[in-house]
């Protein structure tokens, strides 16, 4: 008896394995890439700085990003600032039997200058066009000629 429950429970989970979801991916399984150590700052100091990859922190400040192959961006904001963003680099350098493979940042540290955001602009105040005003009518013009006699009396 001992037996048949084992081959049965063998056979239930071998039966799991072959109904896995079409969706099932080996990626799962793929290490995750390395994180690296990237310094943020900014001037003024005190600036939000948000990668595009995750982390953000108030400069000056350091995080660990993952060691993508595309780069990103990382957004500094701060109140009264106009926003900056800046691109990075991530460098792999593969390893071969003399030296380990490295990942490295360009430019690290990174670092913005936030420019202050002026005064809102200020409207144009025109003053309000004035109305036109009529021409008074013109007098007859003075004619070089005598005026004509007037017409016989009947």
């Amino acid at each position: 008896m001992r037996r048949v429950v084992v081959i049965a429970v063998a056979g239930a989970s071998l039966a799991g394995c072959s109904s896995l979801p079409s969706s099932f991916s080996m990626d799962a399984f793929k290490p995750t890439p390395p994180a690296v150590q990237v310094q943020l700052d900014s001037i003024p100091s005190g600036a939000d700085a948000k990668t595009s990859v995750g982390p953000g922190c108030k400069t000056p400040c350091s995080v660990a990003v993952p060691a993508v192959d595309t780069g990103f961006t990382v957004t500094y904001t701060m109140n009264k600032f106009l926003p900056v963003t800046v691109p990075v680099q991530v460098i792999n350098i593969p390893g071969d039997f003399d030296s380990p493979a490295s990942t490295s940042i360009d430019p690290n540290p990174v670092v913005a200058e936030l420019k202050p955001a002026g005064p809102p602009p200020k409207p144009v105040r025109r003053p309000p066009p004035k109305p036109k005003q009529p021409k008074p009518a013109a007098a007859p013009a003075a004619s070089p000629f005598p005026p004509p006699p007037p017409p016989p009396a009947r």
